[in-house]
């Protein structure tokens, strides 16, 4: 299992980076899954997430500071998955950090490594995306 953290400072104060990040904003940021269906419910907003070949279900989770998820169920080619996103206060703005941990479930060396590396490149997109929509 490998951990990928990021942090970014976002010139906006905690209440409007809060109303930007919305579970179904972080799946179409992070740019890998699309969305297939959304649902709440008591534990919070469920989005099954598909790409070609692959199905995944996120339970998304409200957080005081922000907000969390894990891959449920059968999660393809994951062992796990699970994402929290954090959002502080800092100077003027904000501090947003994602940090997420992965492991895949595949027989391939460095597995982990690679799953790694391309959740950095999700984290960096949804990120960048945040810094951009908020107002």
């Amino acid at each position: 299992m490998r951990e990928v953290a990021l942090s970014e400072f976002v010139l906006a104060r905690p209440p409007a980076v809060h109303r930007a990040l919305s579970p179904s904003e972080m799946v179409a940021a992070e740019g890998t899954f699309e969305i297939a269906d959304t649902r709440e419910d008591e534990a919070g907003t469920a989005i099954v997430a598909s790409a070609p070949g692959v199905t995944v279900l996120l339970r998304f989770q409200p957080r005081e500071n922000g907000l969390a998820y894990t891959a449920a169920g059968e999660v393809g080619p994951f062992d796990h998955l699970e994402t929290e996103v954090t959002v502080e206060p800092e100077r003027n703005g904000s501090r947003v950090t994602m940090r997420s941990t992965v492991s895949l479930n595949l027989p391939v060396p460095f597995a982990d490594r690679i799953a790694a590396w391309k959740r950095r490149g999700e984290l960096r997109r949804a990120l960048d995306e945040l810094v951009d929509s908020v107002p």
